[in-house]
Formats: structure tokens, sequence, C-alpha cells
């Protein structure tokens, strides 16, 4: 296999679309809680005020409007759309797909045997729907924020001339802590904390609006089954005491804290999307002037500053890339397997620095001269 010259190579050669790279300095903050935190019980002291340091850090990063809350259930995104389904959607959603996991939660609310058929528009990978379009009976409308498949951004807009009631919901689970939002134009801003905020996958985080409260407590005093360990009532009884309904892996939440911190300590939500942008735009530049490559996203404003999706055309073997690439030590920019596209996929979340994109880019050159004959 070709051997990269060490002076191209990052210092750390991971940038998969998730999980992502963990910072060494939270691997020391987990080591620290092996004697301290791990192995204690999640019903203490000690782990609620690590679940509470959390979830002040993340209302601090974003800036949490008056009368939010950020509450916590484990599963993970995946498991949030099940729980949506039975706690949120009153009966009837609306959907924008454009990838993989926006279709999968439309899926969700569609199959629903409680609610009525899902209203969901589509978009072909690589673009997007023009936008939510308000329906007379439609009381949940979602979207993810960025769609980490195709590498597709949608902005988070309250949409007007909804329902009084209506509730907008938006996957952030590789937007938030990467990207800008206004949470004011949002009731529920779910995601996983496996993606910028570095951490490990099985547990969700949301920000929710007073109205998505109410929504939630109205649907658990309904006579609508709700499996205990999907109901989002008792997930906010228990985030409320700084604690998760089942058992929760507390070495991902030692990890979040750690990067929680980071990131407020670095200038939070503004520092963390500049960062991004910045990263992503060495990305899009680099394709742009590249003869054998073009961003996968064609509109420069659709296209995401997280995660970069970079088509190659058909005289580049990007197995082959991939392969020499892995072989020395640059891995996980694979493309999303269900596209079978001619791809890299490449995450600029906030943990990657900028000398890294510059390496991981000079490392692509010298495969694509000097590897592929």
């Amino acid at each position: 296999m070709p051997v990269i010259p060490a002076s191209l190579l990052p210092t750390d050669g991971r940038f998969g679309a998730g999980p992502s790279r963990v910072r060494p300095e939270q691997v020391s903050a987990l080591v620290d809680a092996g004697t301290s935190l791990l192995g204690t019980s999640h019903r203490q002291a000690p782990v609620r005020s690590l679940v509470g340091d959390i979830r002040e850090g993340l209302a601090e990063f974003f800036g949490l409007p008056e009368g939010y809350e950020i509450i916590l259930g484990l599963g993970g995104a995946s498991t949030f759309w099940d729980s949506a389904a039975f706690s949120l959607v009153r009966r009837r959603a609306q959907h924008l797909s454009f990838g993989e996991f926006g279709s999968k939660f439309a899926q969700v609310t569609d199959k629903a045997p409680h609610l009525e058929r899902s209203e969901i528009f589509r978009a072909q990978p690589g673009s997007r729907p023009a936008g939510p379009e308000p329906r007379e009976g439609v009381d949940v409308y979602a979207w993810p924020q960025n769609e980490t498949s195709t590498g597709v951004i949608m902005d988070v807009t309250r949409p007007s001339g909804t329902d009084p009631d209506a509730l907008t919901v938006i996957d952030a689970t590789s937007a938030a802590g990467g990207m800008h939002v206004d949470i004011n134009h949002t009731d529920v801003y779910y995601f996983s904390p496996q993606k910028n905020f570095g951490s490990d996958g099985g547990v969700w985080f949301a920000a929710v609006s007073p109205a998505a409260l109410e929504r939630i407590a109205e649907i658990s005093r309904s006579d609508r089954w709700i499996p205990d360990v999907l109901s989002l009532a008792a997930a906010v009884e228990n985030s409320r005491k700084n604690q998760t309904y089942n058992t929760p892996a507390l070495a991902g939440l030692v990890l979040l804290d750690e990067q929680v911190r980071w990131l407020n300590g670095n200038g939070g939500m503004p520092w963390a999307a500049e960062r991004t942008a910045t990263t992503s735009s060495l990305v899009y530049d680099w394709a742009e002037r590249t003869t054998v490559a073009t961003p996968f996203v064609t509109d420069p404003e659709h296209r995401s500053p997280v995660v970069c999706t970079v088509d190659f055309d058909d005289s580049v073997d990007t197995a082959r890339v991939l392969s020499v690439l892995r072989a020395n030590g640059v891995v996980d920019v694979d493309p999303y397997r269900k596209l079978g596209r001619n791809q890299l996929r490449i995450a600029t979340f906030a943990s990657v620095p900028e000398a890294d994109i510059h390496a991981l880019l000079a490392c692509i050159d010298w495969t694509l001269e000097n590897a592929l004959s």
C-alpha cells in the first residue's frame, strides 16, 4: 500500500460524520471520573450534579429563551422519533425529507397507528424541499437542520400561517454544537451528542419550548397508551431532577460535559459556527478548484458547514482513495452507504481544527497524484 509522507498527515486522522473524534481532554476527564463517578448510582448527587451541569451548559450554549428547558432521555435521536410520535404529535405531522434521517422520522409518524398519515415533502439527495407548507390539521412540522447523509442544510425558521398551536420540531443531531440556530424559531430542537459534542450515542437532548411542554403534558393526560421508556412526560419529570428514567451510560455524559465546557469557554455558539464555516469552506474551495472533483450539493447556500460531500468523476476510484487513506491512518471519509455515489464525506465538526483539514486535503491530493495508477 502506498505510504503518504508523514509531513502531510493530520495530527488526528478521524474525519467521520459520526461518531466524531473525541478530544484528548475529554479522555482525560473520563480517566479522572474513573475513581469518583463511574460505577456510581445515577440517582445520587454526583451524577445528578453532572447532568445538571450539562443541562446548564447547553442552556448557556444555545442562549435558551425564557421558559424553555433542556430535557434528556436514553436511546438516541432514533428513539426520540418514537417518543415524538407518542408524545408530541396530536393528530398529524408534516415532514421535509431530503436524506436518510429526515425520511426515517417521517416513516415513524406516517406508520404510527394512532396518527393520521403524515404529509411528506421529498427532495432528491443533494437538494432540499422549498420549505414547510401550512396545512389545517397539521400540528407538528419537522425537518433536519443538517442532513448528515447528504450534507444539505435547511433553514430553522418557524413557518408562518400554521395553526396557532402547531409545533416546529428540528432534528439537530449533526448540527447542534456546530451551526448557528435561534432557538426561538423552534419548539423542540433535539440531538444526539456524538457529532459536534464529541460524545457517545445512546442518549438524546432537546431544547423544548413552553408550548411543547404543554403539548407533552396534554397528551400524557389523554387516553393514548405511551410506553414509559418512550414517554416525553417521563423525560421532562426526570430531567427536572437531573436524571433519566432508566440508567444512563455515565462515560458518555462525562465526555459531553467536558465538550460543552470547552465550547462555551471558547466563545460558545458564535465561535463554533465560525470555526465550522471556516473549515468546511476549505473543503468546498478545494473541490471547486480540483479538476476531478465537485461539491455534491450544487447550491452553495444549501451546503453544510459540518458535513461536506464531494463527488469525483468516473476517472477516480474512490474505493482506492479510501483504502490508501485508511492504510495511512486517515479514516471515515466514506460516503453514506445508501447513496452509492463516487464520493467522499468529510466531517468538519467543531473538534476538527483547520490544520487537520489542510492536512487531509493534502493527503487526498497526494493520493490522487501518486496512488491511483
